[in-house]
């Protein structure tokens, strides 16, 4: 399994590159990576000679239009289109070419608006899906579907691997399009080198996230990966959730702030509540490792890292 040929699409995003990091730390020698540059995901043609040429055994679908709940009800024509068209390309190309395993990457917005909690895989399209994230999530769940109707009809060994709210080293901080941790760490962090009194959150904070180490992904990853699964469908998450707000004072005690918190009521909350029920993963062995004052004082360490450059 160290010699195979892994493809992994999406290497330099915060998923990609912690699966690299992961795959180069466990001594797998023969990862094939390609930048925008040299490989448009988007165009069918291109996808299928370069899996061609370059025959993977194993083909990791990290590749993805992500962004937060703006930046999603924006561009929710962009993030059906490519997302749709990446995981087509790869998912068909893979096929076309004989690879042994694929590993389709998601998240855990796939899952109804208002579901049951914590969510089990089976709840999947048991309800209507949260309306600031719909085009991204229909895109996904295309994706899960056909790796499903793939394994069905021909066999092969396609695994869909669901994570709950990721964070970590090389994240998007954008101001507009980032998700809320990375936000809330950047405007945490300007309240400390600007002295400010306020640190302002979107929406009434009351909502539940569950986060999860982008390591901890990477690690589940390369864990199924020597996996064969019964399951298509597995969620990946550490299994505990807060509210918004409380992740909030989280990092206020973390970078010791005297700021008091400030609720801007004119953004959304998104949904309510999304907790995964992991116990598919852990029948098989896996099971998330960071806590969350770890992963922060890692995911913070790069921050800063990324903003003196």
């Amino acid at each position: 399994m160290k010699n195979s040929k892994i493809f992994l699409a999406g290497h330099k995003g915060l998923v990609g590159s912690a699966i690299l990091r992961k795959l180069l730390k466990d001594k797998y020698n023969n990862i094939i990576v390609a930048d925008k540059k040299k490989l448009n995901l988007l165009d069918q043609n291109k996808v299928y000679s370069f899996l061609k040429k370059k025959k993977p055994d194993i083909v990791i679908i990290a590749a993805a239009r992500v962004g937060g709940i703006l930046h999603n009800t924006t561009h929710g024509a962009d993030f059906i289109y490519q997302n749709l068209q990446i995981q087509n390309n790869l998912i068909h190309g893979s096929f076309k070419n004989k690879v042994n395993k694929v590993i389709f990457l998601g998240s855990s917005c796939i899952y109804p608006k208002f579901s049951k909690q914590p969510i089990r895989e089976s709840y999947l399209l048991s309800g209507k899906l949260e309306e600031t994230n719909t085009s991204y999530a229909t895109a996904k769940i295309a994706g899960v579907k056909m790796c499903e109707a793939y394994n069905n009809q021909y066999k092969t060994n396609y695994i869909c691997l669901m994570p709950s709210n990721v964070y970590g080293p090389n994240d998007n901080y954008d101001s507009l399009n980032s998700h809320f941790f990375p936000a809330l760490i950047k405007k945490a962090h300007e309240c400390k080198i600007k002295n400010k009194k306020y640190l302002e959150v979107w929406g009434t904070g009351k909502s539940f996230r569950e986060l999860i180490y982008v390591d901890d992904v990477a690690d589940a990853c390369v864990f199924f990966m020597n996996k064969k699964t019964k399951e298509t469908l597995i969620n990946i998450g550490s299994g505990k959730d807060m509210r918004i707000k409380d992740y909030a004072k989280f990092i206020i005690n973390k970078l010791n702030l005297d700021v008091k918190l400030k609720f801007n009521l004119s953004k959304p909350d998104g949904v309510f509540r999304k907790l995964l029920d992991v116990s598919i993963a852990k029948k098989y062995g896996w099971k998330a490792k960071t806590s969350l004052s770890k992963g922060f004082d890692f995911t913070y360490e790069a921050f800063l890292k990324k903003k003196i450059k």
